[in-house]
């Protein structure tokens, strides 16, 4: 400090202090491949992660597509080889009234089940929302029917449809009505088969309705009340239009569910389950496809019968889309 005091006596400028030890300015070794690592673990680690998926699809769904598409173009029998056919087995389904008919038993039983399960679950939804004593189990429990096996759910109710000994048909008696033949009719039939699907899958859209009511804002139903709105109207003039996509949604996945319904008929018609019944009366397009593949043999054919259900698909979903765009323009105007 004595140095610094005399230096500005004598006008001249204090030594500067003592220079700290600089930093390297020289990038360490190895630090240009560290970076380009780094660079390449941000860019390629996202498609690492999701490259098991694509692998897995690739080997279990998109190759089974793609190979049911080209033996669906060829006359294929179980132990011989593929002979080009082109078109012929599209054309003899087109020619084929067991098709027909397996097209029409998809549609009816997919609509008598469909229909009233929707119905049966809105209702479900309506009454769960509400702040009901044990709410808790109900919403379990109207999920216990789609947790049981479809083996064990058709067995019973085969038994509950039984001509002879069924509690159906015991009921229907003490009422006054005769037995029905629920195996061996088309109608009874395909409306037992649409029971137990109706039954297994009422609660789990129930619960999907459920949850969608849950997200419709209060302020809503406090207005509609305000304007002397009873509870009926309410769930008519809010309920309804609020949760309307989730309604489409479960439209379309039912329907697409009725479209492979395959476990029911199988299980219900015992011994005669492949073939739909005596008269094909309630065999649907994945038991005819299951026929063809591996009774009869005809791999080609059976290919067929899967593409002509995924086209299928597609078009509901193309229908699915068509409804969503017009209900967007319609929430726009």
């Amino acid at each position: 400090m004595a140095t610094s005091l005399r230096a500005a006596a004598d006008g001249t400028p204090p030594p500067a202090p003592p220079s700290s030890p600089t930093r390297r300015s020289t990038p360490p070794p190895h630090s240009g491949w560290r970076s380009r690592l780094y660079r390449w673990d941000l860019r390629l680690s996202p498609y690492a992660f999701v490259t098991p998926f694509f692998l897995t699809f690739a080997a279990f769904g998109l190759f089974p597509l793609l190979y049911t598409g080209w033996l669906s173009l060829h006359r294929v029998e179980l132990g011989g080889d593929a002979q080009w056919k082109g078109l012929d087995n599209y054309a003899t389904l087109a020619d084929s009234e067991f098709f027909w008919n397996a097209l029409a038993n998809t549609f009816t039983i997919g609509v008598v089940s469909t229909v009233p399960q929707l119905l049966m679950a809105l209702g479900l939804a309506h009454l769960l929302n509400y702040k009901l004593r044990g709410r808790g189990f109900f919403r379990v429990a109207v999920l216990a029917p789609y947790a049981t096996s479809i083996a064990a759910a058709t067995l019973v109710f085969a038994q509950l449809f039984n001509t002879d000994y069924g509690l159906i048909n015991t009921v229907l008696g003490w009422v006054g009505f005769d037995p029905v033949d629920w195996e061996s009719s088309k109608w009874p039939s395909q409306i037992a088969i649409s029971t137990i699907v109706t039954w297994r899958w009422t609660g789990y859209n129930a619960l999907i309705y459920l949850a969608a009511m849950q997200a419709v804002p209060q302020d809503l139903y406090e207005a509609a009340a305000l304007d002397g709105a009873s509870r009926w109207r309410q769930f008519l003039s809010v309920t309804i239009p609020s949760i309307r996509p989730t309604i489409l949604f479960t439209i379309i996945v039912s329907t697409i569910g009725a479209t492979q319904l395959f476990g029911e008929p199988m299980i219900f018609g015992g011994s005669l389950g492949v073939s739909g019944g005596s008269g094909n009366q309630f065999q649907t397009l994945s038991l005819l496809m299951y026929e063809k593949g591996w009774v009869t043999g005809a791999l080609g054919q059976a290919s067929a019968i899967a593409w002509v259900m995924l086209l299928l698909l597609l078009l509901i979903g193309a229908v699915r889309m068509l409804f969503a765009r017009v209900n967007r323009k319609k929430l726009g105007a």
